[in-house]
């Protein structure tokens, strides 16, 4: 078996290396979209998080004046 020589073994470091680059450039291509796409679910999140505040308080205001109505109309009907 004949061995290869530097040359020919930079050679074929160089074609290994150059084959792993083009996988690695495949692999991390979509990051930027993928990036984009995270961060356009965080807004939407933050909006859902803000939304769900203002519904919270709104539920907390109508179950204060049920309560409130629940008692006069308790009172009402001991009367």
């Amino acid at each position: 078996m004949q061995s290869l020589s530097e040359e020919e073994k930079r050679q074929v470091l160089g074609s290994v290396l150059a084959d792993q680059l083009s996988a690695i450039q495949e692999a991390v291509k979509d990051v930027p979209e993928i990036k984009k796409q995270l961060a356009d679910i965080d807004v939407g999140l933050h909006k859902l998080t803000d939304d769900l505040n203002v519904i919270k308080a709104a539920i907390n205001s109508i179950s204060e004046q049920v309560n409130h109505h629940e008692r006069q109309i308790a009172e009402i009907q001991t009367i």
